[in-house]
């Protein structure tokens, strides 16, 4: 067995466990991520707005997971319809 196939049998047997809470862990950075790339459609000020516009158009189709995650129904979005 190689060095390099042990390191990644170490980190499989690492990461078994925690599995889920990687997951739940990288879902919070993404909606979290979200929300600062939309809150200042939700009328959250966003001193990075300038920043964020050329990423919209990559985020749209995560858009609906988010909201419908977020527990909001419609998007939140007025002049926006992803639903």
């Amino acid at each position: 067995m190689n060095l390099k196939r042990l390191i990644e049998l170490y980190d499989e047997v690492l990461r078994t466990g925690h599995r889920t809470e990687i997951m739940r862990e990288l879902q919070d950075e993404d909606d979290l991520f979200m929300l600062l790339l939309y809150s200042d459609m939700l009328g959250v000020p966003n001193p990075a707005f300038f920043y964020t516009l050329e990423l919209y158009p990559h985020m749209l189709e995560k858009f609906h997971e988010w909201h419908t995650r977020m527990g909001m129904d419609k998007s939140p979005l007025n002049g926006f319809r992803c639903c």
